[in-house]
């Protein structure tokens, strides 16, 4: 299982788009093991995960940049642009244009999801990448996303992409970032949600 992680979210010829390491899990487990998949955040399948991305701890993180994959690292690109919410923020106005400054007392990162799943302190356990852009929407005020839409996994990829030759660190450990208060700019949520709904369905 060396490297497996490392190439994940990657395109499933099946359905025709990617998945993540989550996904391909339950995939097996459903297929495979003929087993109910687990459901997401699930204590076993945030084990399986973990054991499965901790084998390729050090390796570089290598997705795929190809014909097939591109559109959807482009449409995870689009939603990291794009400003929603009702702060009007976008995941590249904090993890692009002001990584390395500090919000609430801690570091803001550039937003590389090599160590997920992880033990994030504000959780007391471990959780996904789902999980943690789940929160970032919550955080700006915006509508998230189903568990299963295919939005997140092309914003994973996109994040997968951005971290490419970086080393794997599974299960990596963070420390809580403070949400920012209001002061900024208010607009109605549903004008960010409906230009990025149905794209990836």
């Amino acid at each position: 299982m060396k490297a497996v992680a490392a190439r994940y979210p990657t395109f499933d010829r099946s359905i025709s788009r990617p998945i993540d390491l989550e996904q391909r899990i339950n995939r097996c487990r459903s297929e495979h093991q003929q087993v109910a998949p687990l459901p997401f955040e699930h204590q076993d399948l945030l084990a399986l995960a973990a054991y499965v991305a901790h084998q390729s701890e050090g390796q570089p993180a290598s997705v795929a940049d190809d014909a097939r994959s591109r559109p959807f690292i482009e449409g995870g690109r689009e939603i990291f642009e794009l400003r929603q919410g009702q702060l009007n923020l976008s995941c590249a106005q904090c993890h692009d244009d002001n990584w390395g400054r500090r919000l609430g007392g801690a570091p803001i990162p550039q937003a590389h999801p090599i160590g997920y799943p992880l033990y994030r302190l504000e959780w007391q356990a471990l959780g996904s990448l789902r999980r943690r852009l789940r929160n970032c929407l919550i955080g700006m005020r915006a509508e998230t996303y189903p568990d299963d839409a295919p939005e997140i996994v092309a914003l994973e990829f996109y994040l997968a992409w951005r971290a490419r030759g970086l080393a794997m660190e599974t299960p990596a450990v963070r420390r809580a970032m403070a949400r920012r208060s209001s002061g900024a700019r208010h607009r109605s949520t549903s004008d960010g949600a409906r230009r990025r709904r149905g794209r990836w369905r």
